[in-house]
């Protein structure tokens, strides 16, 4: 989907959905990571994540659009347009917009995979569990001011 194609959805819906024009610009932005799209406050535009309509579809783009268009409509109403304002709450039901969208499926998934050190003290022989490494050189045992060596490296799901 290009620009121009997205510009004139986002007009159509504006019309469908609001019975109100979108006077202002649409487009994909690249940079956008963890959120389907934004409005700007400053410049009135919307901007749009494409991998929502890359791995969801047209459906997924059509309801981040409505919801991007409540903000809109209502900060140029001069109305409540934030997440947590009723009149944006009853918009969003009105029109059939979702609150948030579907989370991306991970592109990196051995992000997910959590792991835990476990440390001992060579003096009293305590066991310690870190998620993250720590210098041994550095830091000592709480209990008896004892060296700390790592032991092993639990890799969990």
């Amino acid at each position: 989907m290009e620009t121009q194609e997205l510009q004139r959805l986002v007009e159509k819906i504006s019309i469908e959905a609001f019975g109100k024009p979108f006077l202002h610009q649409a487009s994909f932005n690249p940079r956008l990571r963890s959120t389907g799209g934004r409005y700007l406050l400053g410049t009135h535009n919307i901007e749009l994540n494409k991998k929502y309509f890359e791995q969801f579809g047209k459906n997924e783009l059509i309801g981040i659009i409505k919801h991007e268009l409540c903000h809109y409509h209502l900060h140029l109403e001069g109305k409540g347009y934030q997440h947590r304002d009723l009149d944006f709450k009853s918009l969003l039901k009105k029109v059939g917009a979702p609150r948030f969208c579907t989370p991306l499926k991970e592109k990196f998934p051995e992000r997910t995979v959590k792991k835990i050190l476990v440390y001992e003290c060579t003096n009293c022989h305590l066991h310690f569990q870190r998620k993250r490494r720590i210098d041994t050189n550095r830091y000592v045992c709480g209990k008896c001011r004892g060296k700390l060596k790592e032991i092993k490296e639990v890799i969990l799901g």
